[in-house]
């Protein structure tokens, strides 16, 4: 008897739609840092690009060891002066449009490291009650609740960042995403304990400012970012991803690592989204991308 042609039908749209589900299921995803210089423009509209699904405030650089934690936001606000509660609103607007705004520790300046798992249990408690679920009189971005923490660790040693990680994913209890922002080298120097927890949810690893260790892309040639890309997604373990990240712009990345958008798009990405475990493509910074338009020419592409 032959088959009967309802169901034949109806088993090609039900493959189809799952192939066409796991195609939009592990399309890639853009991460970018937001608050180091006026020219990013406002939060709100960072969001309101369309261009990323998740914006790094940057940066808390200085806590630990009994230091009152501070931001640095560039002429953003001024958290002495009370006006960073006025980002409150422009964090909820984000979060209304499906963008995933979290705070980002560290960077390439500042006064922070930890010196027990003590001191990171004070700094995860911090956090916790400042700018994620819990609760404080005087929250640097006023009431809004942040959708998590990221980790761009750039100075000093690498203690007690692990202590750091699991206290905060004990805090929050799956309620909140903990990423992380080592450099290309492996393993990393400050992050290398802390990726290893296996508490973070997205690993954007640094493939710029690394010229003396062959791990990014250079005059033309791919070879050392693939071998580097390779190594570091065999090692994140699950249920991080890992995303490719890049500079904006030639000058986010003075010692060099800048892939144009048109040889990124042709020539690498094809061969780094092979990665199970690919995420994405994260972008330092919104204050390049504006000026650049890199952001937009990856739009729907990675």
């Amino acid at each position: 008897m032959a088959p009967r042609l309802c169901c034949s039908s109806q088993l090609l749209f039900t493959v189809s739609f799952l192939a066409a589900f796991v195609a939009v299921s592990n399309a890639g995803q853009v991460a970018v840092y937001w608050g180091q210089n006026n020219g990013d423009g406002t939060l709100a509209d960072t969001c309101a690009s369309g261009l990323y699904n998740f914006v790094n405030i940057a940066f808390l650089n200085v806590f630990g060891q009994n230091r009152a934690p501070g931001l640095n936001l560039a002429g953003h606000c001024d958290q002495a002066a009370g006006t960073c509660t006025s980002l409150s609103s422009e964090i909820n607007s984000c979060k209304a449009s499906g963008v995933k705004v979290l705070l980002s520790l560290g960077g390439g300046a500042g006064q922070y490291s930890l010196d027990s798992a003590d001191d990171a249990r004070g700094v995860a408690d911090y956090l916790w009650d400042n700018f994620l679920g819990g609760s404080s009189a005087s929250r640097p971005l006023g009431d809004a609740v942040l959708d998590g923490i990221d980790f761009d660790i750039e100075l000093g040693g690498g203690d007690h960042y692990n202590d750091l990680a699991m206290a905060l994913s004990s805090r929050c209890n799956g309620a909140c995403l903990l990423t992380a922002a080592p450099q290309c080298p492996y393993p990393d120097a400050h992050l290398d304990a802390a990726i290893k927890t296996g508490v973070f949810n997205h690993v954007w690893v640094q493939f710029y400012n690394n010229p003396n260790a062959a791990c990014q892309y250079a005059d033309g040639d791919a070879s050392a970012l693939q071998n580097a890309w390779a190594r570091w997604t065999d090692a994140v373990p699950a249920p991080a991803d890992v995303f490719l990240g890049l500079p904006a712009a030639p000058d986010a990345a003075p010692s060099g690592g800048y892939i144009d958008a048109d040889t990124l798009l042709s020539q690498v990405l094809p061969a780094v989204k092979s990665a199970p475990n690919y995420g994405g493509v994260m972008l330092w910074d919104r204050f390049r991308d504006t000026t650049a338009g890199y952001g937009a020419k990856l739009q729907g592409k990675v």
